[in-house]
C-alpha cells in the first residue's frame, strides 16, 4: 500500500480523534511519557506544518506553536493535517529527497515514517482522552510492516523511539505497533 493511501486514511482518523478532545483534557498526560495532550498536538502541528514544505521541495520556515491555547485547536490541527495530506500528493513528493529527522530519505520513505508517527500519536491521544482512534487493520498492518524494519536501534538510541515493550497476545494490531514503538500498554 502506498504511503499516500495510508495517510489518506490515517489523517482523517486523527482529525476525528482530535475533534473529540475536550478543553479540560489538554494538560492530561499521554502514553508518550514526556508529552501531555497539548504537547502531542503541538508536536504534530509543528511537524506536519514543517513536513508539508519538505514534501513540496520548499525550505520550511521555523514553526513554533503558542505555549497555551486555552482551547482545543481543532480547526488549526485540521488545517495543518489537510495541508500535509495535500503536500504528500503534490507532484514529485514521493521521489524527492528529504532531509528529515530520520536522515536523508526519499519522500516515499519519509511519508511512511509520517504514517508510523500518525498512528502512534493517534493512539496516544485516544488513550489519554478516552476517545477512539479508528484505522482499519489492513492499514495498520502495512504501517507496522514498515516500522519493523525502519525503527532501527539507532533511532531508539537517539530517543525517537523507546525500547519495545511486550504486547499481550490478544491486543489489536495498533496496540502491537505502539508496543513495538516503546509504549507501555
Amino acid at each position: 500500500m502506498e504511503p499516500t493511501r495510508q495517510l489518506d486514511v490515517i489523517i482523517p482518523a486523527l482529525e476525528a480523534t482530535v475533534d473529540r478532545i475536550q478543553g479540560m483534557q489538554m494538560n492530561d498526560p499521554t502514553p508518550c511519557s514526556e508529552f501531555t495532550v497539548h504537547d502531542v498536538l503541538n508536536h504534530m502541528m509543528v511537524g506536519g506544518g514543517t513536513f508539508s514544505y519538505m514534501f513540496r521541495g520548499e525550505d520550511p520556515p521555523h514553526l513554533t506553536p503558542p505555549p497555551v491555547y486555552g482551547w482545543v485547536p481543532k480547526k488549526e490541527f485540521c488545517e495543518v493535517m489537510d495541508d500535509l495530506l495535500d503536500s504528500v500528493h503534490s507532484p514529485g513528493a514521493m521521489e524527492r529527497p528529504i532531509s528529515s529527522p530520520v536522515g536523508e530519505v526519499s519522500g516515499e520513505t519519509f511519508a511512511r515514517f509520517v504514517a508510523v508517527d500518525g498512528l502512534i500519536h493517534g493512539w496516544d491521544l485516544a488513550t489519554a482522552t478516552g476517545t477512539t482512534f479508528e484505522v482499519p487493520d489492513d492499514v495498520v498492518a502495512e504501517v507496522d510492516e514498515f516500522a519493523r524494519t525502519a525503527i532501527t536501534p539507532e533511532l531508539r538510541e537517539n530517543g525517537m523511539f523507546a525500547a519495545p515493550t511486550a504486547a499481550p497476545p490478544d491486543t489489536s494490531p495498533l496496540e502491537r505497533l505502539v508496543a513495538f514503538s516503546g509504549r507501555t500498554l
